[in-house]
């Protein structure tokens, strides 16, 4: 994702969803804890609910505000000695500060942090990259026993003009120094109408079989994925498309059980106060695809899929995207992203430099779907942090110092410090109770190692580089149930990372390298696996391991939260009344009519977005105050593939021309979207002053599509909307929430415009407003 200053306004100016909006618009460890007093490894509260105790600090978001006022497009990665790492884009760090050349930054609780610098100055900039090259969007892996950072260069010096490529560094610590690749992993891109395709936001990855993939790509071009050299640095073969494009950026994959999942940002990134930055999910049985969202929608398709994982609920959050996921010692995944205080959304000055600080919130995984929060999205009230530690007393980052007997000091590494060797069988000094466990740790070399838990039932998984194997183990009332995989080679020296897991639903043991659901081995035994309560068994001629922890299993949330569901109905427009009484005009168009119980309107080529405000906009009044939801049943083709810039039919809460959000069904370039976009003013301190505008993502478009705002007033005064989206309306899928300041009073509109050729005419069938609750969230504000 681009850095939210004026190098996007370079000669990277191509069509895409992100720029139609701005072209408009400008026209510290805690102490291990007893091992029963961690989080419960039964469903978790209700979003937002707040479950501490021993071990588990708690987090405020933004989490990168004690150290810096901006952090965009992080990147996180578990380092093996024992801190979280992160990393950032090239924005300044603080306000008046010059851009630094991509920041670290690492905490051990996600409170207390510890700027590192940045990963490049003068003497290690790439040479392939101009000087005046913004370099962006870094994603950290483990490769090969060394780190290695992907990151975008946006123009090199191999062709004339903006040809934007992706560079590697590698480092042998998570903190550096780094090396430049002498060569970009993926060179530009020519487009084939001129210029070079967004080679942007790279995120790399590596199978089950060893193999190594990475991501990258925008809007101008889509996104791609191709395969890799084993040092992680050289594009192998030809990349495949994964996604269309003028849709996604920010690209992020995970496998969570026999999927992979694709993750990408949409919408404009840096829009201030109106940016509607989202991230959305479809998932494969394949690193390549086609991938597919929950509904079965491509994300390769004109009429673009993608199920929610995460956007904004009307709290101070906007623009939440540009993520990347991360797993602590009991097995919870966490997403780490940006998003703007809507408050605050400017560094420095109006329409300058975004403030994108770092957020993390907790990922639960629903129905074979990843959902921040259940469905809460961003939090804004305090949280438990990811943990490192460990249950049973013991050490993770010097598994001989305590926990254990017979695990003898290891050799010391110059990255990871103190280690243990497994010499024997080495045991926990407490037993693990009886029920879901979650065991994790790091194991170097090629000498075996078997993990058991339990005593009848027992659990065993043992790791073989010898035999390149990896064996997972059942035994459970003398019957005895076993599963096995290939495990792929690693260089000599190199670490690998291993987790288990036994549950109720049965056994996973799994290989990384980098510890973020990149898995290289994975093995799974059906059915009830929880072990009998006994201690941890380690056991092994010569292995070496490190970070060893021991912790009851999380869970995830059982289901989604609460969305706006619709009540009693308590008014109807039916469009049977060609006078349309009970509606008022802000620019009369008298080519709309009511026929046939439809309002026909043909798309006007006019907007509101600036200052151009030459629209049409039907309003009604609302029902009040209180919670309720309007709904319109629209209907316009727009076909696919083709260009119909902007051509959309909306339905949009109105205060005036500079102050409405509008959700629609729209045009964009060869796509069709579902756009709930806002204009407000730019400056939230000076409401009548200049206007922004971005938009947020909903759903998919069809032909006909029902479309919902729900309404609620929250204690402040502001009025916050939610937009629903629906193909059949009956099942509905819910998405971002727009406020209007305390003291202004929308009303509800229609409209049909953004292009009048080709001609078309636009239909709504119906404007109902049902009585409605607005879903509570502590966490929300």
């Amino acid at each position: 994702m681009r850095p939210s200053a004026s190098p996007r306004s370079r000669a990277l100016t191509r069509g895409t969803a992100c720029l139609a909006s701005v072209l408009a618009a400008v026209g510290l460890t805690a102490a291990a804890p007893a091992f029963g007093s961690r989080m419960p490894s039964g469903p978790v509260p209700a979003a937002g609910a707040v479950v501490s105790g021993p071990g588990h600090t708690a987090y405020d978001n933004a989490v990168s505000d004690s150290f810096s006022d901006t952090f965009a497009d992080p990147s996180v990665i578990r380092g093996r000695d024992g801190w979280w790492y992160a990393y950032a884009t090239s924005d300044p760090l603080k306000a008046g500060d010059p851009p630094g050349a991509m920041h670290m930054a690492r905490t051990r609780d996600w409170s207390s942090w510890e700027y590192l610098g940045t990963v490049f100055d003068s003497g290690n900039r790439p040479a392939w990259a101009t000087p005046t090259a913004g370099l962006w969007a870094p994603d950290i892996r483990y490769v090969a026993g060394r780190y290695v950072l992907y990151f975008t260069v946006t123009d090199t010096t191999l062709n004339p003009g903006d040809d934007s490529a992706i560079g590697a560094a590698t480092a042998p610590s998570p903190s550096g120094p780094w090396t430049p690749a002498p060569a970009p992993a993926v060179p530009p891109r020519p487009a084939s109408g001129g210029g070079f395709l967004w080679t942007f936001d790279p995120a790399g990855f590596t199978d089950v079989d060893g193999q190594r993939y990475l991501y990258y790509g925008s809007y101008f071009g889509g996104l791609w994925a191709t395969k890799m050299s084993a040092d992680g640095l050289s594009p192998v073969g030809t990349a495949t498309q994964v996604a269309v494009d003028n849709r996604y950026e920010g690209s992020y994959v995970v496998r969570h059980g026999d999927f992979y999942y694709l993750m990408g940002s949409a919408a404009n990134c840096c829009a201030g106060p109106t940016t509607g930055y989202s991230v959305f999910a479809g998932r494969s049985r394949s690193p390549l695809g086609p991938f597919v969202d929950a509904e079965g929608t491509p994300l390769l398709t004109s009429r673009v899929g993608g199920t929610t994982v995460l956007t904004q609920n009307g709290n101070r959050f906007v623009g939440a995207g540009h993520h990347a996921v991360v797993t602590d010692a009991e097995g919870r995944d966490f997403i780490a992203y940006h998003a703007i205080d809507r408050t605050n959304p400017w560094l420095t000055t109006t329409f300058g430099i975004n403030r994108r600080p770092m957020l993390l919130d907790r990922l639960d995984w629903i129905d074979g779907w990843p959902r921040t929060r259940a469905g809460a999205g961003p939090s804004d009230t305090p949280q438990p942090a990811p943990t490192l530690a460990s249950g049973l007393g013991i050490t993770p980052t010097d598994p001989s110092a305590s926990g254990f007997k017979g695990l003898a000091a290891g050799p010391a590494d110059p990255v990871t410090g103190d280690t243990a060797l497994v010499h024997g069988t080495a045991s926990t000094t407490a037993s693990a109770p009886s029920g879901p466990l979650h065991v994790r740790l790091d194991h170097r070399g090629t000498e075996p190692l078997r993990v058991l838990l339990g005593r009848d039932p027992s659990v065993k998984v043992t790791l073989d580089p010898k035999g390149s194997r990896l064996t997972a183990q059942v035994d459970r009332d003398g019957t005895v149930r076993s599963s096995t995989t290939a495990l792929p080679p690693l260089p000599a020296g190199a670490w690998r990372t291993l987790t288990v897991e036994a549950t109720a639903d049965g056994l996973t043991a799994e290989v990384t390298e980098s510890d973020l659901a990149d898995v290289v081995a994975r093995v799974a035994v059906s059915g009830d696996a929880r072990p009998a309560a006994a201690p941890v068994r380690l056991s092994s001629s010569r292995a070496v391991v490190d970070n060893v922890v021991v912790n009851p299993a999380a869970a995830d949330a059982a289901a989604l939260v609460p969305v706006p569901q619709a009540g009693a109905l308590l008014e109807s427009e039916e469009f049977d009344d060609p006078t349309l009484s009970g509606f008022t005009w802000v620019r009369r168009n008298p080519a709309v009519t009511v026929s046939g119980g439809s309002l026909r309107w043909p798309v006007e080529g006019t907007d509101l977005v600036g200052g151009g405000n030459t629209a049409s906009v039907l309003l009604h009044d609302t029902p009040g105050d209180g919670d309720w939801i309007a709904e319109a049943r629209t209907t316009l083709d727009l076909g696919v593939d083709t260009v119909r810039n902007y051509q959309q039919v909306g339905l949009l809460a109105y205060e005036n021309d500079d102050d409405f959000a509008r959700l629609s069904k729209v045009a964009i370039w060869n796509t069709r979207q579902t756009e709930f976009g806002r204009e407000t003013a730019a400056d939230p301190a000076d409401p009548s002053g200049p206007t922004s505008y971005g938009g947020a993502i909903i759903g998919t478009a069809a032909p006909t599509l029902w479309l919902r705002l729900a309404h609620h007033r929250n204690a402040a005064g502001e009025h916050l909307y939610r937009a629903g989206t629906s193909r059949d309306g009956v099942h509905w899928t819910w998405g971002a929430t727009w406020t209007f300041r305390a003291g202004t009073d929308p009303r509800i509109g229609l409209v049909a415009h953004g292009g009048a050729s080709p001609a078309a005419t636009a239909e709504i069938d119906h404007l109902r407003f049902y009585a409605s609750t607005w879903p509570a969230d502590p966490a929300a504000g």
